[in-house]
């Protein structure tokens, strides 16, 4: 895939009015495809500075994708991110966008010194399950404050920190 010029990929304020409709989207998707239970909503507070990140691809005034990572750490458990909120407009799947956002997420938190990431996600979505086996995603059981589920996939990553 080359990359397209007219993309930008840019933080985003997760309140933005874009980033709501598309996070809108998103829930409208997951509530068809979950049951209330099984969807974990992080709220656009949960993603602003700082104690989280997102990020927004545009093209020209047009969001077509957002994402963002929270940023954990509890007690003895080692700091990590977690992904969460990446939807890419259906119109613009398949073009790599998810990939883009991943990479810039994972870039953060090894900005931030934290080298593992994680995230959930669920057994109805297929393309983002091969997504995040193909970026190294590797299953694990459940972390942070999620229970076994059943319709839920739990993933990590340990992120290269690299010395300059």
């Amino acid at each position: 895939m080359t990359a397209d010029p007219a993309l930008r990929l840019e933080p985003l304020d997760p309140g933005h009015p874009d980033a709501q409709a598309l996070m809108a989207q998103s829930e409208a998707l997951m509530s068809a495809l979950y049951p209330a239970e099984s969807n974990h909503f992080e709220p656009a507070d949960g993603l602003r500075e700082p104690g989280g990140s997102f990020f927004g691809i545009w093209r020209g005034e047009q969001l077509l994708a957002c994402g963002g990572v929270k940023h954990v750490a509890v007690g003895d458990e080692p700091a990590y991110g977690e992904i969460k909120r990446l939807f890419v407009l259906d119109s613009e799947r398949g073009q790599g966008l998810a990939r883009q956002l991943m990479a810039r997420l994972e870039v953060e938190l090894l900005a931030r010194g934290v080298p593992l990431a994680r995230l959930e996600t669920g057994i109805h979505q297929p393309e983002a399950l091969a997504l995040y086996r193909r970026l190294g995603y590797i299953e694990r059981e459940p972390f942070g404050g999620y229970a076994l589920d059943p319709l839920s996939v739990f993933f990590e990553k340990r992120l290269a920190l690299i010395a300059h």
